[in-house]
């Protein structure tokens, strides 16, 4: 098998980690069917209703683009709440969790993805952190209030050619405006973050009693480098190996016991998986 000896190294590491923090970027995602937004031309692929007026994901992705454009805005998140409501998780969300129940201390979840694809895979709540929010939950667009509520009751109908709302978008219970969802954004000052804050509070709760804790990083990229940049202050300070997984850029340095994967989500995992059952 292709790249074999990482496989092992990672492997032996799975089975001696007492702590499993999987830290994961949007690479995770592309093994379920969902897009990554790897550079303009990924992204208008994705919408291409965008892709003609030359609208960038960073400039929908932004409370003005709600201010100047709801129906497009909400368009383009509709879209992406009913695409991830519907996509299942693939297999290496399972995986994972088998592994982290099998650690004596569990693990924890670390994600820059917007999906909820932790919880749907079966991850408990406590158990994942969301540093950039949440599309299955709202907030008010202006921030009226610190509420954040659950989006179960809005169902979009989205205008996939043009990538517009049709129907009214949600309203914020409060005052009665426009919401938005709990997301942190481009150029966003408005994000309500208290629901994130409390699950990096739990984080920090587990990492105190850190024991022979392993980093498991997939799919995080360098151009929104948060989940990379995670991993290398958890690896220095816990002095954690960590295995790496990215198909275009897993190089990583600083410790002996640091593996590099240059494979997806699933086939590494799968990979890796199979040596421990064997």
């Amino acid at each position: 098998m292709e790249h074999q000896k990482e496989l092992e190294k990672a492997a032996r590491l799975v089975d001696n980690a007492e702590m499993l923090l999987v830290v994961t970027g949007a690479g995770m995602g592309v093994d379920s069917g969902l897009p990554d937004f790897r550079g303009n031309q990924g992204f208008w692929r994705a919408y291409p209703a965008l892709g003609r007026d030359q609208i960038d994901f960073f400039s929908i992705a932004s409370p003005r683009a709600f201010r100047q454009k709801p129906q497009l805005a909400w368009g383009f998140y509709g879209h992406r709440l009913d695409l991830y409501r519907q996509t299942e998780p693939h297999a290496g969300f399972g995986i994972l969790k088998r592994w982290g129940e099998a650690c004596p201390y569990g693990s924890m979840s670390f994600t820059t993805n917007v999906d909820g694809h932790f919880q749907k895979a079966g991850f408990d709540i406590g158990q994942v952190v969301e540093c950039h929010g949440s599309i299955h939950h709202l907030q008010c667009l202006n921030a009226c209030t610190d509420a954040v509520w659950a989006a179960d009751e809005f169902s979009p109908d989205v205008d996939e050619t043009l990538c517009l709302l049709r129907n009214e978008p949600p309203r914020c219970p409060n005052c009665g405006g426009m919401a938005r969802p709990n997301i942190l954004m481009f150029g966003d000052a408005q994000w309500v973050e208290q629901r994130a804050a409390l699950q990096h509070q739990q984080l920090q709760e587990w990492l105190r009693g850190a024991e022979r804790m392993l980093v498991v990083e997939i799919g995080a990229g360098t151009a929104v480098s948060t989940a990379r940049d995670f991993t290398h202050q958890i690896a220095f300070h816990l002095r954690a190996p960590v295995i790496r997984i990215n198909p275009r850029d897993s190089d990583i340095h600083g410790h002996p016991g640091h593996v590099s994967l240059p494979m997806g989500a699933l086939a590494a995992l799968q990979g890796i998986d199979a040596l421990l059952a064997g």
